[in-house]
């Protein structure tokens, strides 16, 4: 059996910004810094003008920067809603 990963899902009310798996994904919250790895805790949380790290399975990252978004996690899902068109991406 393959190790679990995340399906991750970015999206904004007229498009989907990036769709795929990953071994982690990554931010901060008004709690503090959070990992969320395959397997994890269902969890929802407010994200406000900090960045969301996406680890691929490959070991790429890529970060996104929206001033505001929502990180649901269920079941190995994640899904990052967000109403900004055009992130910052590195």
């Amino acid at each position: 059996m393959a190790d679990p990963v995340l399906n991750v899902r970015i999206v904004t009310p007229k498009q989907i910004l990036f769709e795929g798996i990953a071994s982690s994904v990554s931010s901060v919250n008004s709690a503090g810094k959070f990992d969320i790895l395959p397997e994890h805790a269902n969890f929802i949380t407010i994200i406000e003008n900090n960045p969301i790290i996406i680890q691929g399975v490959d070991k790429e990252i890529t970060t996104y920067n929206f001033p505001l978004a929502i990180i649901y996690t269920a079941k190995n899902i994640v899904r990052i809603y967000t109403s900004l068109q055009q992130p910052s991406i590195s």
